[in-house]
């Protein structure tokens, strides 16, 4: 039995949730182990798993901000909701996401085979990270145009080393929401992205004549546990930090894979 799927898997919970980018760590550790077949299509189950994770964690507010959202096409009230806004800013950065995500694939997948560049992506986490650390605090609403600007940045997120929770939340609280808020849109926001990559992977993978299953590594369900496991427990503890305005740990910390893939690129 292989161990690096669940080590992935781990890598993969922990990471895809704390602003320190997920795909950025995977590239990295798949560089250092040579693993090199149907990279792409164990990291999409693995974001499936954390997107059940968050599915979980969130649940109250997407069923209360679904019914106030439907409630919109019933009353003028329901129009005032939070869940009106919530639902069309969602829908909006979705879009937007999907225009500029898509056309990177070629991009992306050449990028995790890259360790300098991985490693420069995660240096420019690690500086946006920083620069959160002195944004001030504020309590705008989320309007579309803040849905449509979090969008686009999670689109750009594709890029392995760039953090797709830092950069939306960041861009969120630029836009003035509250952390919670930015916290709440930024990984609401990332169900329908993740759902639809990772549907349209798997129609790719089956339309090459293989199975999916016949193409994951051995012990791919032991690393989509410990994705799910780990995800959830990373979910509660940056709220946490988040809501508190700790982002220099993170910063800091990504200094340290970053130094790692470079050195990598230049050692091998």
């Amino acid at each position: 039995m292989s161990i690096e799927p669940l080590v992935l898997g781990i890598v993969q919970g922990l990471t895809e949730f704390l602003p320190v980018s997920s795909s950025g760590h995977l590239a990295l550790l798949q560089n250092i182990w040579g693993i090199t077949d149907n990279n792409l299509t164990f990291d999409l189950l693995l974001h499936f798993s954390t997107m059940i994770a968050t599915l979980c964690f969130f649940w109250r507010d997407i069923f209360s901000l679904a019914c106030e959202w439907i409630s919109g096409f019933l009353s003028d009230a329901g129009r005032q909701t939070q869940g009106w806004r919530f639902g069309w800013a969602v829908i909006v950065g979705t879009i937007a996401t999907a225009f500029i995500g898509f056309p990177l694939k070629p991009v992306v997948e050449r990028w995790m085979g890259e360790p300098l560049l991985i490693g420069v992506s995660l240096l420019m986490t690690s500086f946006l990270l920083f620069y959160a650390s002195r944004l001030p605090r504020s309590s705008s609403e989320l309007s579309l145009r803040s849905g449509l600007i979090i969008g686009i940045a999670q689109g750009f997120a594709v890029i392995p080393g760039i953090s797709r929770s830092g950069s939306t939340i960041v861009t969120g609280l630029k836009r003035g929401l509250s952390p919670e808020e930015a916290f709440r849109f930024s990984f609401l926001l990332s169900l329908p992205a993740i759902l639809g990559a990772t549907i349209l992977q798997l129609l790719d993978v089956s339309e090459s004549g293989f199975s999916p299953a016949n193409t994951l590594p051995d012990f791919w369900y032991g690393g989509v546990v410990a994705a799910f496991i780990t995800g959830y427990m990373a979910l509660v503890w940056l709220r946490r930090m988040v809501t508190l305005g700790r982002w220099r740990i993170f910063a800091l910390y990504c200094l340290i894979p970053a130094s790692v893939s470079i050195i990598f690129h230049f050692w091998r």
